[in-house]
């Protein structure tokens, strides 16, 4: 009987070591980025952001959704993605800056460890531009500005070379839509 249970238990045993070696599935690179993307989130949320749908239609009239961050008062907008390293954006891809009216403020990269790529949207929607801007450390005593070149009522920064994949271009409109 003891030699039952002892089998029993030694068989269990390995079930569970098994069971907690194989995890999920997911590979511990990827449990730590998942960890990453999560702690990003977390953080943004607690700077009090929210996350809207933002809607492209495409110059031959296609339409697609992304969810993204939306700053919308003045210490979001200035506080931007200063300090997120996350590529994802906290699993967002995105954050749309949201101004009250037009706006010709000018974007910098001042403790924003990314590159990242800006365009500026205006109030109908309409692509005005974009621009490539790299990162500037905290100790440069002068950070150069990406000026708009005209007034504008978003602008969304992305992770650079990503607001072709998502066709944020001249020819399209952008409009922000729900909650997501």
């Amino acid at each position: 009987m003891r030699r039952r249970v002892f089998g029993v238990a030694a068989f269990l045993l390995a079930v569970l070591v098994l069971v907690v070696g194989c995890g999920s599935g997911v590979s511990p690179t990827e449990q730590s980025q998942q960890k990453s993307v999560a702690s990003v989130e977390a953080a943004l949320r607690a700077r009090g952001l929210t996350k809207v749908t933002l809607r492209i239609r495409h110059a031959d009239g296609s339409v697609e959704e992304h969810c993204v961050w939306l700053a919308d008062s003045e210490l979001e907008r200035q506080r931007g993605l200063m300090e997120v390293s996350d590529p994802t954006i906290g699993g967002a891809e995105a954050m749309v800056f949201s101004f009250e009216g037009e706006s010709s403020v000018g974007f910098w990269m001042k403790d924003t460890p990314q590159p990242l790529s800006v365009a500026w949207i205006s109030g109908s929607g309409e692509v005005l531009d974009t621009a490539d801007m790299d990162p500037c450390p905290a100790s440069s005593s002068s950070c150069p500005r990406y000026p708009a070149p005209r007034p504008y009522r978003l602008a969304i920064e992305m992770a650079q070379g990503r607001l072709q994949d998502w066709g944020i271009e001249p020819g399209a409109t952008v409009m922000l839509a729900q909650a997501c």
